[in-house]
């Protein structure tokens, strides 16, 4: 293949790109690459032990990461971490570090229906999702 063509097919990947049709990592997450809904997350464990309360949530087939483990402080109902298992490890971090001591509420009011390209649901939208749902 020459120059020109290696560069014009390399334009057409990056294009698609753009438009949604693939994602990182090589997965199709168009149309019916990736079934389910926004709201098909659920709640594996949730166990409280000296005021944190920890629970481990199997998100959305929507987003990338296959599992989320997460930490909530009792007493004042503020997120103390939280980390995904697949998905864009640095996004990841860099949001669970900056919201940190974050009360729910405002992690709920700032994340809650942020999409990630034409899924309907994110990676921050999950674990919104999930906030929500708590009954306290």
């Amino acid at each position: 293949m020459d120059r020109r063509k290696f560069i014009q097919s390399g334009l057409i990947g990056l294009g698609a790109l753009a438009l949604g049709e693939q994602a990182s990592h090589g997965q199709n997450f168009s149309g019916s690459g990736r079934p389910g809904k926004p709201e098909d997350w659920r709640i594996v464990s949730d166990e409280t032990r000296d005021g944190v309360r920890s629970l481990v949530v199997t998100p959305s087939p929507k987003v990338c990461p296959t599992q989320l483990e997460l930490e909530i402080t009792v007493k004042d109902r503020t997120l103390k971490g939280f980390h995904f298992t697949g998905g864009c490890p640095g996004n990841s971090r860099a949001v669970a570090m900056l919201t940190q001591g974050m009360k729910i509420s405002d992690f709920v009011s700032k994340f809650r229906k942020l999409p990630c390209g034409r899924r309907g649901t994110s990676c921050t939208d999950q674990l919104a999702r999930v906030l929500e749902s708590l009954k306290w």
